[in-house]
């Protein structure tokens, strides 16, 4: 389901509920929230809205406001890391850095592939036109970017991958799907065919934080998702 903004409801619980419902985790540093497709985590010249709109329904009687650690493109769902106060937002911000977080995406590509899974080792770098905006092209120059993938099924001439990306590059998997696969993420607007929402979906983080239990959560597959066929699929 696409995220339709609840500005201007009269109900300030119902606006609660909403965004606590989508609560996949939850302790005294950290949130995992399943993001809605359709809404930017950050505000911007084309998204004025933003996650940050909402973020104060999801104090649960902190006084801070839970923040964001890292980003999902405005038109992928599925769990995305907020940090409840300063001190656990430096640690999530180091283990980003320390590649001590572990993340899979499930997406609907638009075609076949050949074989059941893989390795992309295949560096990108970012390109600008006036015509076109900015986008993520292959380049043996780029910035190193590592996806691992797996086929799980396929369904009417699409295919449901599960991948696993060993580094954080922006658009990397939109990019790779195309690039290194030679077949877009259906409804991809930038690297494929903007024929329906973009059926990339965040579909499980897991944290380490030493002697503590590790931050985890997965998040459901969207409707949009089993309506293409693949609500049997295992995850």
């Amino acid at each position: 389901m696409m995220f339709k903004s609840l500005r201007g409801c009269n109900s300030g619980g119902r606006a609660n509920f909403m965004w606590e419902s989508r609560v996949l985790f939850i302790d005294g540093e950290a949130i995992v929230l399943d993001k809605p497709a359709g809404i930017a985590v950050h505000p911007g010249s084309r998204t004025p809205q933003s996650l940050e709109d909402h973020l104060h329904h999801l104090r649960f009687g902190f006084q801070r406001t839970p923040v964001p650690v890292h980003r999902l493109d405005r038109d992928t769902s599925g769990c995305l890391l907020l940090a409840r106060n300063p001190k656990s937002l430096r640690r999530f911000q180091r283990a980003f850095e320390d590649r001590l977080v572990a993340k899979s995406y499930v997406a609907v590509l638009d075609g076949a592939l050949d074989g059941d899974e893989g390795r992309i080792d295949l560096p990108l770098a970012k390109v600008s036109s006036a015509e076109d905006g900015w986008k993520m092209i292959a380049d043996s120059g780029g910035k190193a970017a590592i996806t691992h993938w797996r086929r799980l099924g396929v369904v009417n001439g699409s295919t449901l991958v599960l991948f696993t990306p060993q580094t954080g590059r922006t658009h990397q998997l939109r990019a790779h799907a195309l690039h290194g696969l030679g077949v877009p993420i259906k409804g991809d607007p930038r690297y494929g065919s903007p024929d329906g929402p973009m059926l990339l979906h965040a579909l499980s983080i897991r944290v380490e934080r030493g002697d503590k239990p590790p931050v985890a959560a997965k998040a459901p597959l969207p409707a949009i998702f089993t309506a293409q066929g693949f609500g049997d699929v295992e995850l």
